[in-house]
């Protein structure tokens, strides 16, 4: 595909990669799937009806579901009717306001946004594009005053900007990009630090807040950890090889125990061009991370991302990102310690001993999970004890096995086959190529592992798998369930004693993704589970405080599923398990992002991506959208406004816990 002919989108990008860049032999998550389930028969009550019916007598089915009826859903609303259209919708009961849009000020000296005449200066004051991850911090312990963190993932031209796009066949073309347009897109990206309050039972902007900062693609940041200083993260501009310029495809994030940002930096490949030169040895490195890519062009007016000029500057991308919001001068840090690849999240919370573990996943086709253990302890009566944490841990790959167990392996540098005699010669190494490591080590291959959350009540970890349509059907066998693997799947974890920090545990299935009516697809919601609440393609989650689970969709559509991205609650405990209502749906051409529940549950964050994206292939929106002829113009719906992805408010008329 064209990367020029085509608007710029995360999808494209994984579309690009063609059947993923893991040339290994080792087993695919699949395989273990249908290895576990074909020796184990009937599957206890874990997956659910729709998944073992052929197996299972109809009076154990009938026992099944009055077991089911026994158990009430752990959320009550009435839920929203799935479908298409212009504009977002919530469950009855429920105001979801506009908080943030793309280009609002964020200080007091803030430009008006003006869509029309943008500048880079004024998109550095401004709200980013295309937030993704969104996080909260209290001020105080309250639910309602706090720092709101959001990841600026990456820009879409076509929406964004008036003049550039011509429709050639029914197909869109972009122009060229000249340096102003990069220049702004560079500002676009990153992240939104700002502070909020909820006044009067409505949440707001405190515009003057202290804190409040932008993180953009050009802001300084110190490589630290093992890797800092090494000499392939050494560039002309930087040949201490310890200072970066920027972040960038920031998607999912978390925030620590200890109350900083971290914000995941993801498809970074798409960024790079030009050709190595002949005498660098990172050729195979970046060819594993689909480098380069160049969607962007960057590389025309930025020599560091240009790889025949900085042939080393792809190696300082890719890692996860630590802020301190507490003050605003603070010089952010790229983590080497916890890896890099395509980072979607990093999601923590506080083993048995007090340890920090941050689970991580690598959003690529037949790539891999991962957890970070620090090797120091979480204090929470110090905060600056906890400042350098993520310099000093153990980085660890998952490996399922067809017997339900799973083993944490260590990417440590001298263990096993991460040794000098397969060009690792030290930690520094190994963590650059953490995806190699992981092929020599053994992990299982997983279809596009997106956000993995921890729940503290009950102690299980969910985690995502978008899809993996690059399965062949030529694949299929006893071992290998669902070929073209359109819809995905979520994977429970119960680690061994419930300590998050061990290196053993038990796995799960909790649900196989897509349309129960269709026997072929061998989705396992449960038969609770209305027309309106299944979903195909899980990607961001959360727990809220009474661990219940909500999860964000990535990649619903007409030809798909015939319905817009949104948010769904999962039920994971007792008969309710495995059920699902919709509680929250997207405008036309969107992605879902966030969600997230602040403490007291009477707020819910949540994240409109990209809205009015596609059109072609969109049912009733026959047609491209761009930014001249838009499938939506939300949220604003005025004639002189393109499109402005947001963060949106979710509350209950009247105040209230959500969803009981």
């Amino acid at each position: 595909m064209n990367e020029r002919s085509h608007p710029f989108r995360t999808s494209l990008l994984e579309e690009n990669e063609g059947p993923g860049h893991n040339p290994t032999e080792n087993a695919t998550m699949g395989e273990i799937i249908a290895a576990r389930f074909s020796r184990r028969g009937f599957l206890k009550g874990s997956l659910a009806v729709s998944a073992i019916a052929a197996t299972v007598s109809p009076m154990a089915l009938m026992l099944a579901d009055d077991a089911r009826a026994e158990s009430k859903s752990a959320f009550i609303f009435e839920e929203v009717e799935a479908g298409i259209d212009d504009k977002h919708h919530v469950a009855a009961g429920y105001d979801a306001d506009i908080l943030l849009r793309w280009g609002d000020g964020l200080f007091p000296d803030s430009p008006e946004f003006d869509p029309v005449n943008q500048t880079p200066q004024a998109q550095a004051r401004q709200f980013g594009y295309n937030n993704d991850y969104v996080g909260y911090i209290p001020i105080d312990g309250s639910s309602e005053h706090g720092i709101l963190v959001v990841n600026h993932e990456y820009t879409n031209e076509h929406l964004m900007f008036p003049g550039i796009v011509k429709v050639v066949e029914g197909k869109i073309e972009v122009a060229p990009a000249d340096q102003k347009r990069v220049d702004i897109e560079m500002a676009a990206h990153g992240g939104t630090i700002v502070e909020i309050k909820k006044v009067d039972g409505k949440w707001q902007v405190v515009k003057d807040g202290k804190l409040n900062r932008r993180i953009t693609a050009n802001t300084e940041i110190q490589l630290t950890g093992p890797v800092a200083g090494h000499d392939r993260v050494k560039t002309k501009a930087d040949p201490s090889g310890t200072k970066v310029f920027g972040t960038i495809n920031n998607c999912s994030g978390g925030v620590t125990p200890w109350g900083t940002y971290i914000t995941c930096e993801e498809n970074f490949n798409g960024y790079f061009t030009g050709e190595l030169p002949a005498d660098s040895k990172e050729a195979a490195n970046y060819k594993r991370l689909g480098i380069p890519e160049a969607t962007y062009e960057w590389g025309k007016f930025h020599d560091r991302f240009d790889l025949s000029k900085e042939p080393n500057e792809a190696n300082r991308f890719g890692w996860v990102v630590e802020i301190d919001v507490n003050d605003p001068l603070s010089v952010p840090k790229k983590r080497t310690t916890m890896g890099r690849f395509k980072h979607e999240g990093a999601a923590s919370i506080v083993s048995k001993d007090g340890r920090a573990v941050f689970y991580l996943g690598d959003d690529s086709r037949f790539d891999y999970v991962y957890k970070f253990v620090t090797a120091g302890k979480f204090n929470p009566d110090n905060r600056a004890a906890n400042v350098d944490l993520l310099d000093d841990g153990t980085l660890y790959v998952a490996k399922f096995d067809v017997d339900g167990t799973i083993d944490w392996l260590p990417i440590v540098h001298g263990t096993g086959p991460l040794s000098a005699e397969n060009g690792f010669n030290s930690q520094a190494d190994v963590l650059i190529e953490t995806r190699r490591a992981g092929d020599l080590l053994g992990a299982t291959k997983m279809d596009r592992p997106e956000d993995i959350e921890a729940n503290g009540v009950n102690g299980k970890v969910y985690v995502m798998l978008t899809n993996n349509t690059k399965r062949k059907d030529d694949q299929v066998d006893a071992a290998n369930p669902r070929a073209k693997n359109a819809f995905g799947h979520i994977i429970e974890i119960a680690e061994d004693g419930g300590d998050f920090a061990a290196t053993k545990g038990k796995w799960e299935i909790l649900l196989k993704c897509g349309d129960p009516s269709v026997a072929d697809v061998g989705a396992s919601f449960s038969t609770d589970t209305t027309k309106n609440g299944w979903f195909g393609m899980p990607d961001n989650c959360s727990v809220d405080a009474d661990g219940r689970l909500w999860v964000a969709t990535d990649g619903n559509s007409p030809k798909e599923t015939g319905r817009t991205d949104g948010i769904w609650a999962v039920d994971t405990e007792g008969g309710a398990r495995a059920t699902s209502k919709l509680f929250f749906r997207v405008p036309v051409g969107a992605e879902m992002c966030g969600p997230l529940m602040l403490p007291d549950m009477a707020t819910m964050m949540v994240a409109v991506q990209h809205p009015g994206d596609g059109g072609e292939d969109w049912e009733g929106f026959g047609r491209p959208s761009y930014y001249e002829d838009l499938s939506t113009r939300w949220p604003d719906f005025k004639d002189n406004m393109p499109v402005r992805p947001s963060v949106l408010a979710i509350t209950k008329n009247g105040g209230g816990k959500i969803a009981v």
